[in-house]
Formats: structure tokens, sequence, C-alpha cells
């Protein structure tokens, strides 16, 4: 688990904040990098965006394989060779 990191940031009046650089580095953001804010319980969660979309993906997966009968890496071989046309190998 990564440690917890406590820091403060004044809202400035147009409703910017500067991240701190340790939040940042936590968060694996960059100079033009995209966060995304979570509202939820009164509180906000800040997650980077590439890493939030990816994991919206994986939820939104969840489950899927098993109910398509993907359950081995030879199922899914079969299913690619069965949509390229071509034979069992």
């Amino acid at each position: 688990m990564s440690p917890i990191i406590v820091d403060s940031a004044k809202v400035m009046s147009k409703g910017q904040i500067t991240l701190p650089k340790d939040i940042r580095e936590a968060l694996g953001l960059s100079s033009g990098d995209r966060v995304t804010l979570v509202y939820e319980n009164g509180q906000v969660r800040m997650i980077n965006s590439a890493v939030y979309a990816m994991q919206m993906l994986n939820d939104g997966m969840r489950g899927e394989a098993k109910k398509a009968d993907l359950e081995t890496e030879e199922d899914i071989n079969k299913l690619i060779n069965e949509i390229r046309g071509e034979a069992d190998s």
C-alpha cells in the first residue's frame, strides 16, 4: 500500500489549485496530463485520467470472458482463428 500523503492547496479566484509536487508524483502526473475528479459521499478523489479510464474499462469488461466461455488461452486462440476464418491450429 502506498504511503498516505497529506497536503493542502489554496483555491484561487478562478477555482484553480496547484497540486503539490508529492501529490503529482504519487499520481504519476506530468505537465499537460489530465486528472479525473470523483465526488462521492462528501469527498473528492483525484485520479490520473489515463488510469481511471483503464479502471472503468476493466470494471466494464469484468466477467465478460466467462460469459463467452473464454476461460483459457486456448479458448481465446480458437475464437481468434474462427473470426479470421482459419482452421484449428
